[in-house]
């Protein structure tokens, strides 16, 4: 984005106001300033809003917002001027369609009119269209402009073509489709004030490719409705109030447990946060959350309550808002809600979060929380140890389960999980706390890498009775680092590294088999994973507590694990993941689990 355009999270600008128009309502001379290219949309695209339109018969249909500027004021609405800043594309074929519908059966054409501030011989083109077919072909080659305006026209034509197997069809839905854009065919109109920075706004919504959103639009309508219906005064708090809860809103821990997302990351459905609020309250008007949320879903759910009466639905915001901060306040309640929110399948499970607490107790929000959870995991006290990592079918339970045992160890500490950091590190993996083999490994990087960090695991364990043969086994280690950095395969070669794999394991591995189980599991994130991947118990022990020195996050019942927290007194043995080891870790995980377990 250039320099001096408005920021990703910018408000509407003061004192811009939002309406919505019947294509019939719009009056007027709209200009193509000089800093917009010429006209560009092809047949595939005017088709696509011809059938849109076509499809919405039966009922209202919004399109995409136009966002102008008053340019010039007129004697009438007729001979106003309004500099486009957005929406060129939309409003030339809506202009194309009324010209081909007046041409072809003398119906009235657009009733607005398009020029262009530096291209006066396009708009002239676009005005004659039709009239003379041969030439409007004749002409088509002559600029781009030109090009685009004539094969959007011949895409109406044929559309209407299609529709119709005579000219008496094809004229009756012409007349219906006339009174369907007249009538029922809305056009989303955001008139930002004269202030504005055309070009700078311009930049924001094209170059940049950052759309208005609902919650600008919604944040326009409201403040629009407020100035006339309350006063000035009060639409300056509510603004002050919005950027207040924005600001909430964006730390990182309220947003990370309430929207289940990482707070540093760019969000593409989230550029401002209220938005997540006002979503949830669409959702709660329609009855249920958007499966797939068209662009401005939530604007077009929202408008009627807005104009019916903006203060109550703004309270409707901050009485949600106080929602999450009193959750936040809660640290069971706030790990609880993070949890679901972090391993929803799908968006909008905050909206059915705050639909389900209206009306009901902290007990009663609290036992439905649990009860949400234990559907989440859908899994039972005597099944526990069913799900295995060799089916992929088990994963996403697995990570859930692995995930929820850390979340209830930090509640019952009474204290906040840190789902910012949790989320912050991106993508989260299972990783087996002990691997009994290094079969996977096909790479010489790869065997250097796992040579190195077994051989300083070998120094954990060796004692008197094994000191001779681990010091003859790290003599072959070294040598064999020489080959691979020397990139000398006929004397190290995949054969080679299979045996001294397989010696190295005797010292470091008491498992006769792999172990896929959950007892063998722990969530590690998957850049921590692929340094520890393929590694036994010592070597990832002595990683984990090398991140865990330099602050790097590792879930706390991970970190447990390798610190032998689980582990009886009596059976302590620090270097190896033991049956004991694993059957003391799975009995706590289903102490922790047990009230989320069916």
């Amino acid at each position: 984005m250039t320099t001096g355009t408005l920021p990703i999270d910018a408000p509407p600008p003061e004192g811009c106001t939002l309406d919505h128009k019947t294509i019939g309502d719009l009056r007027g001379v709209f200009f193509v300033p000089s800093y917009q290219r010429g006209y560009r949309w092809g047949p595939e695209d005017v088709r696509r809003l011809l059938d849109d339109i076509w499809e919405s018969a039966e009922r209202d249909y919004s399109l995409q917002p136009i966002v102008l500027k008053l340019h010039q004021a007129g004697s009438s609405a007729a001979t106003e001027e309004w500099e486009l800043i957005d929406g060129q594309q939309r409003l030339t074929t809506l202009y194309l369609v009324f010209q081909y519908i007046h041409k072809a059966w003398g119906r009235l054409g657009a009733p607005f009119s398009l020029h262009y501030q530096t291209r006066s011989e396009s708009g002239a083109y676009l005005r004659s269209m039709g009239s003379h077919p041969e030439q409007d072909l004749a002409l088509s080659g002559r600029n781009i402009d030109y090009s685009h305006l004539y094969n959007s026209y011949q895409a109406v034509a044929e559309w209407f073509r299609g529709k119709g197997n005579d000219s008496f069809e094809q004229e009756r839905i012409a007349s219906k489709l006339r009174d369907q854009l007249c009538e029922r065919v809305r056009i989303i109109w955001y008139q930002a004030p004269a202030s504005t920075s055309s070009t700078d706004l311009f930049t924001r919504l094209n170059v940049g490719r950052i759309p208005l959103t609902d919650a600008e639009l919604v944040k326009a309508a409201l403040l629009s409705r407020i100035r006339t219906s309350a006063s000035i005064d009060r639409a300056h708090e509510i603004a002050a109030q919005w950027d207040s809860i924005e600001r909430d809103l964006h730390r990182p821990d309220i947003w990370s447990f309430v929207a289940g997302r990482s707070p540093d990351a760019a969000d593409t459905d989230y550029p401002t946060r209220i938005s997540l609020l006002l979503d949830a309250l669409a959702d709660h008007k329609a009855g249920t959350p958007a499966a797939m949320r068209p662009r401005y879903y939530t604007f077009d759910t929202l408008r009627g309550d807005i104009e019916h009466s903006p203060l109550e639905f703004w309270q409707r915001v901050v009485a949600l808002h106080a929602q999450v901060i009193g959750w936040f306040g809660h640290a069971t309640l706030y790990n609880k809600i993070g949890f679901l929110a972090d391993s929803a399948p799908r968006a909008g499970e905050f909206a059915v979060i705050a639909r389900a607490a209206q009306g009901k107790r902290k007990s009663e929000f609290e036992a439905y929380l649990v009860t949400r959870i234990r559907d989440r995991l859908d899994i039972g006290k005597d099944n526990l140890d069913d799900p295995r990592y060799d089916r992929s079918s088990d994963r996403v339970r697995l990570h859930n389960l692995l995930l929820m045992m850390n979340v209830e160890a930090t509640s019952r500490t009474g204290q906040h999980f840190p789902f910012h950091r949790h989320l912050g590190v991106g993508t989260w993996s299972l990783e087996h706390i002990h691997a009994q083999n290094a079969e996977s490994l096909k790479k010489a990087e790869q065997w250097r890498a796992w040579l190195d960090l077994h051989d300083k695991a070998l120094d954990a364990v060796r004692d008197t009775e094994n000191a001779a043969a681990i010091d003859r086994l790290k003599c072959d280690i070294r040598t064999a680092v020489g080959h691979i950095r020397e990139g000398n395969a006929k004397a190290f070669s995949g054969n080679e590294f299979a045996a001294l794999s397989h010696r190295i394991l005797q010292f470091l591995n008491r498992d006769a088999a792999p172990d896929h189980s959950i007892r063998n599991l722990a969530l590690l994130s998957s850049h921590q994973n692929s340094k520890l991947n393929n590694s036994v118990f010592e070597v990832k022990r002595q990683l984990i507590l090398e991140l865990d020195r330099t602050g790097e996050y590792v879930p706390a019942c991970t970190r447990n694990v390798f610190l032998k927290y689980y582990a009886e007194a009596d059976a302590q043995q620090p270097h190896f993941w033991s049956e004991q080891d694993k059957k003391a870790y799975f009995k706590a995980m289903a102490d922790l689990l047990k009230e989320y377990l069916k």
